[in-house]
């Protein structure tokens, strides 16, 4: 039971007949004939629990997007429900409105909509309805709770999408359709034309040379099929949020694209999520379903606060292929003794696999180093520049390890790592 705005305005005129009357017996009078008023308002009230409900769920959305959630209310009673009710999710599905209004007769149904933009990934979930029911007069009021569960999961935003289709244009080109052919190691014959100046001579084919009496090279382009094996870190570093963005949330916008855009390219990507157990993982996957499955697996996941086991991360990726792979291991290097564990491993993967390692920065420290006007300032700038040095010597350290470093901001990062990419791929190192 509720007491409403209505019942306390009708204790309060109670005070006016002692007032007008001069006698204290009134009050009484009137509190007993409100007592009455109550007793059958909430008789005739319609009873909540006597609502059936219902829900109707989109199964999934990006973070950022808008979706609606409806919930059917059908009153089996004998008598109309007016109520106020209130779908219960949780703050950060960003439920709007709060509560809603809702007239139900017997026997029929109404539908109340909610409007939910998450700012949260993950799963989103609402338990129950509460349901307000009035009497005709509005004094007193039927509460209960009833259990509607409900969930929806809220998918990474993939906002770097909008770098895929400069550094796919890229790509074409890298791959021939504008006719600029690449040659290195590990790259596939395409065809054979007359030799220009500029041309590398390792690239004469003498026989066809003989054939026709004229200068003729070879030309060649990007392997397709090649393994691209994606390690996330989901320990306790990637809890840090940078630009109000958890690391994780970098990464997996860093690996999306990354993944996109290999896909493009003909090659197959594999994805592992962990920190001492797999979190989630994607493999033999291929176009639209990759890129389904991967953000599927990365929507419920969250850092967990322990310490990365990198002495594992060897074997994932022998478990996954046993070729030669770009292996691209999401972490943080801000500091060397946190590093230790990754730098431990470096030499055994680099030794068959080409390695990098992405890592998002903090803007805020290079603008701390840089503000110097007084003493406070001066101290805060010694200590971002101390971490700058640090996150220098672990990539220095990372480098001589054989494997290759890839740093930006939070925006910034994934595009850097897809640039790295298409500049392995020009390498012919891929």
């Amino acid at each position: 039971m509720a007491f409403t705005g209505r019942f306390v305005i009708a204790v309060a005129l109670g005070i006016v007949p002692v007032v007008y009357f001069n006698d204290a017996s009134a009050a009484w009078w009137w509190l007993l004939a409100l007592l009455v008023l109550c007793i059958v308002d909430i008789a005739i009230a319609g009873s909540p629990r006597r609502l059936a409900l219902q829900r109707e769920l989109p199964g999934a959305l990006r973070l950022g997007e808008t979706t609606s959630a409806r919930v059917y209310l059908t009153n089996t009673g004998r008598r109309r429900v007016r109520a106020i009710v209130r779908d219960g999710w949780q703050p950060s599905a960003g439920a709007g409105p709060r509560t809603q209004r809702v007239s139900v007769p017997a026997g029929e149904r109404r539908v109340i909509t909610t409007t939910l933009t998450p700012f949260r990934r993950g799963e989103r979930r609402a338990h129950h309805v509460t349901v307000r029911s009035f009497g005709p007069l509005g004094l007193l009021a039927r509460q209960a709770s009833i259990a509607a569960p409900g969930s929806i999961k809220v998918l990474p935003p993939f906002n770097a999408r909008k770098h895929l289709p400069s550094r796919l244009a890229r790509l074409r080109e890298l791959d021939g359709a504008s006719s600029v052919m690449v040659r290195g190691q590990g790259t596939e014959f395409d065809s054979l034309r007359d030799y220009v100046r500029g041309d590398d001579v390792r690239s004469i084919d003498w026989r066809a040379t003989a054939r026709r009496s004229d200068l003729v090279v070879r030309t060649w382009r990007p392997e397709r099929d090649r393994r691209v094996v994606i390690i996330i870190d989901s320990g306790r570093t990637s809890a840090a949020r940078i630009d109000n963005e958890p690391r994780l949330d970098t990464a997996f916008e860093s690996a999306l694209l990354l993944a996109a855009l290999a896909t493009k390219a003909g090659d197959r990507v594999d994805l592992v999520i962990y920190d001492r157990r797999v979190r989630g993982r994607v493999q033999g996957a291929t176009g639209p379903e990759l890129m389904n499955r991967m953000v599927t697996s990365m929507a419920t996941v969250e850092p967990e606060l322990i310490e990365m086991d990198w002495t594992v991360v060897p074997g994932l990726v022998r478990s996954i292929t046993s070729s030669r792979a770009l292996v691209v291991l999401c972490t943080s290097i801000d500091a060397p003794g946190a590093s230790r564990g990754l730098l431990g491993v470096l030499p055994e993967l680099a030794k068959k696999h080409l390695v990098v390692v992405s890592s998002v920065t903090d803007p805020s420290v290079l603008a701390t180093a840089a503000q110097r006007s007084d003493r406070r300032e001066v101290y805060l700038a010694a200590a971002a520049e101390r971490a700058l040095l640090d996150q220098a010597r672990v990539s220095a350290a990372i480098r001589q390890s054989g494997a290759d470093v890839v740093t930006g901001a939070p925006a910034e990062l994934p595009p850097a790592l897809a640039d790295r990419y298409i500049a392995l791929k020009a390498a012919g190192r891929l």
